[in-house]
């Protein structure tokens, strides 16, 4: 019962801060992105709670007792992926004006329908990485507890859905930060002690390569494909492309003041993450001597402290990890649901408040109903489906609205359909059909080495030098030159060069500096 006293009390505490939020969501900027106020040092802890969700505690330790050392190039490119929206993405989209993706979508592309397609890719992408979330809150519950698998999973979505729907983006910000706080915590203060009790001869053999030499190979071999450069790659494009292309990532940047403010928070949550992903590493290190084979991968840090440490020590480093890996669950599920909530809402139907605390409820419903089925589906394979996807829809759309003014509706349109369609259909491909290791199995099941380049080749074949329209030269000048800029109606003042749909959108558009 340690276990769910460490979880009670983290789940007590993620209320009592999202309730202190609470006073300051009371229209739709203060719900969906806090007023543009948060300072970037607590933007920053909030991003890395957000983004080191269930998969990065309990999925990565599992991977490389599974697959081998290589399994580690899943951290790299979840860090990495950083480095290009801190480069590429951070600052134009703050400058945006815009609060989710389909509006950065409208307001770049000046029409309502990518907005609300745009706004149907958020809710496959959000849905797709929710499912792993309430998974492993109802695994962890389960094996700490005895509680059955449902009630965590329900339990679980009524909780972090009461504190987002009432508290919105503010809440969410303080909760997860003080979640990256417990998750680093309570995940390294057990791998340090867990290293040391370990004993020399167990540590020599966590790292001994002479014992198996494909697990300790330093590429990712997905399920014996004997095909490890190509997975590897593929793995990397996915995980690297889509942290730029995830909705709840990208909406961060608009908590800040200004584009500088962004880039120095991207640049932080870089450290941030860098300074985590050790730990998970060390938890599949140490599993691959004390639980080789487990029967449920996904669990493996939490029976890592009890085969090293039997008895009340154990127990105890087992309860401190749980509440980790709950807390992952709860800061990720929070940003996703927000995103969710925009999506089906403020995107698809123009909300207003009410409308987007009901999204959030209608998105947990829907988050909880597909995760219930999903008890034996591995964490990884939900995760790596929505990162896929978000690589090869988003990731495009936003380099090329930002870089290239050539880009048209139509163009991002096609591309989206496509991106979405192929990722998607691989995913379902690699999972429904029976086929033998190989080529053909690693990129179904890892497909963004060939959908994000089909995206971006569709988009940008589709989009007819003649059907470029005249102000798109200044929507994409708003987005690189700081300071308001001007010129004769320009995009700030919304007036005669920025689209009807655009002067008409809801989204506020104040001046940038940095």
């Amino acid at each position: 019962m340690l276990g769910l006293a460490a979880i009670s009390l983290v789940l007590a505490s993620s209320v009592v801060i999202g309730v202190w939020g609470v006073r300051a969501a009371r229209s739709t900027p203060d719900f969906l992105v806090a007023s543009r106020s948060i300072v970037p040092g607590w933007n920053a802890l909030a991003i890395a709670g957000e983004y080191v969700s269930a998969a990065s505690v309990l999925g990565l330790a599992g991977l490389i007792v599974k697959n081998g050392v290589g399994a580690m190039w899943y951290a790299v490119g979840f860090t990495a992926g950083y480095v290009l929206v801190a480069a590429l993405a951070a600052g134009p989209m703050r400058r945006s004006g815009a609060y989710t993706v389909p509006d950065f979508a409208e307001y770049r592309l000046g029409s309502p329908r990518i907005r609300r397609m745009c706004g149907l890719v958020v809710l496959v992408i959000m849905l797709l990485y929710l499912l792993p979330q309430f998974k492993a809150a109802g695994v962890v519950l389960e094996l700490v507890s005895g509680i059955p698998y449902w009630v965590g999973v329900v339990g679980a979505g009524l909780v972090v859905s009461s504190t987002i729907a009432v508290g919105g983006m503010r809440s969410a910000t303080y909760v997860q930060a003080f979640h990256y706080l417990v998750k680093l915590v309570f995940i390294a203060g057990p791998a340090v002690f867990l290293i040391a009790l370990a004993g020399p001869e167990r540590r020599e053999a966590a790292l001994d390569p002479s014992a198996d030499a494909d697990w300790s190979r330093p590429l990712l071999d997905l399920d014996g494909s004997g095909h490890p450069l190509l997975a590897t790659i593929s793995v990397l494009v996915a995980t690297t492309l889509g942290a730029m292309g995830l909705p709840h990532v990208v909406m961060r940047f608009h908590t800040v003041a200004g584009a500088r403010a962004a880039r120095r928070v991207a640049v932080s949550v870089i450290v941030l993450l860098s300074l985590f992903y050790l730990w998970p590493v060390v938890y599949g290190l140490l599993g691959r001597v004390t639980t080789p084979e487990p029967e449920e991968t996904d669990v493996v840090p939490l029976l890592v402290p009890g085969a090293i440490v039997p008895g009340t020590a154990g127990a105890v480093l087992t309860a401190l990890v749980a509440a980790g890996a709950f807390a992952a669950f709860l800061s990720t599920s929070s940003g996703l649901l927000l995103a969710l909530a925009g999506g089906l809402s403020h995107d698809l139907f123009g909300g207003s408040l009410s409308r987007l605390r009901l999204g959030v409820v209608v998105g947990t419903a829907l988050a909880v109903a597909l995760s219930l089925p999903a008890a034996d589906v591995d964490i990884n394979v939900l995760v790596g489906w929505a990162f896929a996807v978000a690589a090869s829809t988003f990731c495009p759309l936003l380099t090329l609205g930002i870089w290239w003014r050539g880009l048209t509706a139509t163009g991002a349109t096609a591309g989206l359909l496509v991106g979405a369609a192929t990722s998607t259909g691989a995913a379902l491909a690699s999972v429904v059909l029976d086929l033998e290791p190989g080529i053909v199995s690693v990129l179904l099941a890892q497909p963004a080495l060939w959908t994000v380049p089909l995206a971006f080749a569709v988009m940008i074949a589709a989009s007819r030098p003649g059907s470029v329209p005249d102000w798109a030269s200044e929507a994409v000048l708003r987005l690189h030159v700081p300071g308001r800029y001007s010129s004769g109606g320009g995009a700030h003042n919304d007036t005669g060069a920025i689209p009807r749909a655009r002067r008409e959108n809801r989204v506020d558009a104040p001046g940038e500096t940095g």
